[in-house]
């Protein structure tokens, strides 16, 4: 079932709301649309209120602080503003830190999605009428919970072209304990759905790039380190493979989703941009050599080290079921895309040393 949304101004809740992919989606649903949002975020490392400052006064936008392993506060929130859709993108999601302390992924993705569910499942039986019928849950999920797909490097007389991707059938393989927190997640949705009849969908992301990204994620690792003169790492031999999707044109297909996919069925969500790290790494460096040059090229920067313990090798998305269906592709290209992104951050560095030397968590806990 589709809602109607022609002339509808929902109240959408988000949670995860100050993460780089929830904020985009923020600033994409109170710039780009009627919808009113309430975003609901722990504010852990890694939310940052200041990726919303250009929607912060808007009217149709409300903050919450709320934990989404707290039932309580999730059912004051789910009653207070009564939203028509959830889309839940709070979760952990940084791999290394996810090998070197599980223990706050399965908490975060496992029990607190669990914990959502049970909230956002009392709040829907309560409801009536339209309000009741066109509820729907979104949980936003990752390509990482199918595992990683054949490498080209590892495949005789086969041209890339010809190599599998994931389609929304693909059998869930997770590989970290991040991605396996996150299948985990996703099962407990479909069951959801399933037993009790809780309007769901869940989407399949391949890896996001942009604006407001956490440092401590590739992208914006490199450049960063790049401008600062730091070395560029690289795991392994940097051939691991990865889909590129520009998180603005993520937040656009997730509010698609959300707003005019049908009740029950799972949409992958990919960038069309297969790059080896290596490949993506060098690109910043060229393009920084461009557009900040110095006296020798940034690439000199990159050094290989020890590749991280079963790093999947490549991830690669069929998005054609999104774009049948929903009419949804990506705008940008790879290189319009990292383009973008790379003069952003030399536009921002005031923001990223902010984030990065922690003042920000300071200034927010008040110490």
């Amino acid at each position: 079932m589709k809602i109607n949304i022609n002339n509808l101004k929902l109240t959408i809740l988000v949670t995860g709301g100050a993460g780089f992919i929830g904020s985009a989606v923020v600033r994409h649903l109170i710039n780009d649309t009627e919808h009113s949002v309430i975003n609901v975020d722990k504010l852990t490392y890694a939310g940052n209120l200041e990726s919303l400052k250009t929607v912060n006064d808007s009217a149709r936008y409300t903050f919450e602080q709320v934990d989404i392993c707290d039932a309580a506060e999730i059912k004051r929130v789910l009653n207070q503003h009564q939203p028509d859709i959830i889309m839940h993108l709070a979760a952990e999601s940084h791999v290394d830190r996810s090998i070197d302390g599980p223990g706050e992924f399965i908490q975060t993705n496992i029990v607190g999605t669990f914990t959502l569910l049970e909230q956002a499942r009392a709040y829907w039986l309560q409801l009536d009428g339209d309000k009741k019928a066109n509820f729907r849950f979104h949980h936003i999920s990752t390509d990482e919970v199918y595992g990683d797909l054949p490498h080209p490097d590892e495949v005789d007389n086969l041209q890339f072209y010809d190599l599998p991707l994931f389609t929304e059938n693909t059998a869930y393989a997770p590989s970290s304990p991040y991605s396996a927190s996150k299948a985990g997640s996703d099962h407990l949705v479909r069951a959801w759905q399933r037993t009790y009849g809780l309007p769901t969908l869940v989407t399949n992301c391949s890896n996001n790039y942009g604006p407001y990204h956490f440092p401590e994620k590739l992208i914006p690792l490199v450049i960063l380190n790049a401008l600062e003169g730091k070395s560029l790492p690289v795991y392994g031999k940097g051939n691991q493979i990865r889909d590129w999707l520009y998180v603005e044109d993520h937040a656009r297909a997730l509010v698609l989703v959300a707003t005019q996919g049908v009740v029950g069925q799972t949409y992958n969500i990919g960038g069309h941009n297969e790059k080896q790290n290596i490949e993506v790494v060098q690109t910043i460096c060229k393009i920084l050599d461009d557009v900040k040059p110095k006296s020798k090229s940034y690439a000199e920067q990159i050094t290989y080290v020890k590749d991280r313990p079963g790093h999947d090798m490549r991830y690669a998305i069929d998005a054609c079921k999104i774009q049948k269906e929903l009419g949804w592709t990506p705008q940008e290209t790879f290189e319009s895309g990292i383009r973008k992104t790379v003069q952003w951050y030399l536009d921002n560095q005031a923001w990223c040393k902010h984030v990065q030397d922690g003042s920000y968590q300071r200034e927010r806990l008040g110490s």
